[in-house]
């Protein structure tokens, strides 16, 4: 998942800080409905929901793909996966095969080395870079602008789970019998902030929650098991994960005030793809992580930045996760990279209120297979989550293709948010 955010309360454009430090969160199978300000009525984030109060919420925001590397490969390049070429997680078929009407398109499975992300011209521009989590996108990210790594490698799940021992993860070989890796995380962003805070610094904030394997504190999941149910989510266990996410976020809120960095940090909030089917649900929209339905893709985005984003605000228009290259790098005065295009655009305008953005269509590109979740007999096997696709959504319209029969539909998103018709 992905965010950046301001902390702060009040607008007032004659205080717009200048070169100021950016917390990025970004979380991993976090569903759109999955927080309190987008709905959920079982789940508890009341500070990611001050926050959200306290800045501009995107009700139209898009992760790049329908899971988790495709989509961390798009939001660190800029770029629409058929210049990246990582379609998938891995590079090998999945799902049976003898399903499977077309090619196999294997990609690759690490970001190029070619290609500069925006944490490369952020931290040329003299800002301290690092990244704390889920890389997901090579062995190491400290070759792609990063001057600091805790625990991030090419793994795309927490290391052996969410408790002790995690092996051939940085900085976690020697991790307390007990400790919670999400209270980890958040502890070693609030180190980090210390550490720098003489300097501009950019945090990505990349939790590796709520990724499975499920499993919460178990303080919290019998707090949740004695809550009633709600009727759009009621897992313990995933609402004991999102609440330990929450707590951490409330203490890094803290370290700012502590530090007197409130006003000179913006933070933007996102995640990776759409939530995990068996255990959440995006409801009214269609689908879950792996498909390209609204549910797969749209995600929850805020951005809350003291003295330049109005609290309290609403955006429409709809934005995709690589318009954040072009952003990050226009908050922080970074230049752009010579001669590598990139597909999105900055949505500095949106967040000051100060005009729109051009009129575009977005897009997403699967040439590949993604099985079901179910999978006990031949019959499921017969089930993908996504077959090979591409989507476009221009305005209030979405439509998608589909290779093997050169299937089309077409949905009204304002009228038909569920895509049923």
């Amino acid at each position: 998942m992905i965010l950046a955010l301001f902390l702060g309360a009040g607008w007032c454009p004659a205080q717009t800080p200048q070169r100021p430090n950016v917390l990025f969160i970004f979380l991993d199978d976090f569903g759109w409905r999955d927080c309190g300000f987008m709905g959920s009525d079982f789940y508890e984030t009341p500070h990611l929901d001050r926050l959200a109060e306290s800045g501009m919420v995107f009700t139209n925001a898009y992760a790049g793909a329908a899971n988790c590397a495709p989509s961390r490969a798009c939001l660190l390049s800029g770029q629409y996966s058929p210049r990246h070429e990582i379609y998938n997680v891995g590079t090998s078929r999945r799902g049976n095969p003898k399903f499977g009407k077309l090619e196999h398109i294997p990609g690759t499975d690490t970001l190029r080395t070619d290609i500069r992300t925006w944490a490369h011209c952020i931290n040329e521009a003299g800002y301290r870079t690092g990244t704390i989590g889920k890389w997901h996108l090579s062995d190491d990210p400290i070759p792609y602008g990063f001057d600091f790594n805790f625990a991030g490698t090419h793994s795309g799940s927490p290391p052996r789970g969410y408790f002790p021992p995690h092996p051939k993860a940085p900085g976690l070989e020697n991790s307390a019998p007990g400790e919670y890796l999400t209270d980890r995380l958040s502890d070693e962003a609030v180190g980090f902030i210390q550490r720098n805070q003489q300097r501009p610094w950019f945090l990505y904030l990349t939790h590796f929650a709520v990724h499975t394997p499920l499993q919460g504190k178990a303080e919290l999941v019998a707090k949740y098991g004695q809550k009633p149910k709600g009727e759009l989510h009621d897992s313990e266990v995933m609402a004991a994960m999102i609440e330990s996410v929450d707590e951490g976020i409330g203490k890094i809120i803290v370290a700012l005030e502590r530090l007197s960095l409130t006003d000179k940090t913006a933070i933007v909030f996102s995640a990776d793809n759409g939530g995990y089917g068996p255990a959440t649900s995006m409801s009214p929209l269609k689908g879950y992580k792996g498909t390209y339905y609204e549910g797969g893709i749209r995600e929850p985005f805020f951005v809350s930045w003291p003295g330049v984003v109005p609290s309290g605000t609403q955006c429409e228009v709809p934005i995709i996760n690589v318009d954040l290259f072009p952003t990050f790098c226009e908050m922080t005065g970074a230049p752009f990279p010579e001669g590598q295009p990139l597909d999105g655009v900055s949505l500095m305008p949106l967040l000051r209120q100060q005009g729109s953005i051009v009129d575009r269509a977005i897009y997403w590109h699967f040439p590949a297979y993604l099985q079901s979740y179910q999978r006990t007999d031949e019959q499921r096997d017969l089930l993908f989550r996504s077959r090979p696709c591409s989507i476009i959504r221009y305005g209030d319209w979405k439509l998608h293709e589909y290779f093997e029969d050169d299937a089309l539909e077409l949905y009204h998103l304002k009228d038909d948010i569920g895509e049923r018709k």
